[in-house]
């Protein structure tokens, strides 16, 4: 009769069609501790089939925009590094409202401002005379400041 646990695991193959990564990029998961795997007497990854729902929780916080940082401390926020259950999944995506509000604010901004100037520093088109004269952007800080935040008229105000 076969080990009780060992039918539980699947290989990287399994767990890379069954998921829809590449096992290329569970290996990257693995290598960043965000899955794990133990090998089988051939030195093959096998995987606890409950790593599906870690690597589909990956997958919706990076669709959701986090970065793989994130969600490492998520994950690290869980006892035991256990796979996330429903209720671990309702509580750490509300804690991500935030963070996606802010980002599609962010993107709402760009998208409006895409035509107009970005703050850089550039001084090399004609827009930028009246966006940004005299380069008083660089007060801010480095970076393209219209597309951080800043307004030019704040900006402007402060001379």
């Amino acid at each position: 009769m076969a080990d009780k646990a060992h039918t539980h695991l699947i290989s990287i193959g399994e767990l890379a069609i069954r998921s829809g990564m590449a096992a290329s990029a569970l290996r990257f998961y693995e290598s960043r501790g965000l899955i794990s795997s133990v090998r089988s007497g051939n030195q093959r990854r096998q995987f606890a089939r409950e790593v599906l729902r870690r690597v589909a929780f990956i997958k919706a916080a990076q669709t959701a925009g986090l970065t793989l940082e994130e969600i490492e401390n998520t994950l690290a926020s869980l006892p035991d590094q256990r796979t996330p259950t429903k209720q671990d999944w309702e509580k750490l995506s509300r804690s991500w409202q935030g963070l996606i509000q802010n980002r599609i604010n962010a993107l709402t901004a760009l998208r409006d401002q895409l035509t107009s100037c970005i703050g850089c520093g550039c001084l090399s088109l004609k827009s930028c005379a009246l966006y940004n004269p005299e380069d008083i952007a660089k007060t801010r800080g480095n970076g393209a400041r219209y597309l951080l935040g800043d307004k030019p008229g704040k900006l402007q105000d402060q001379d």
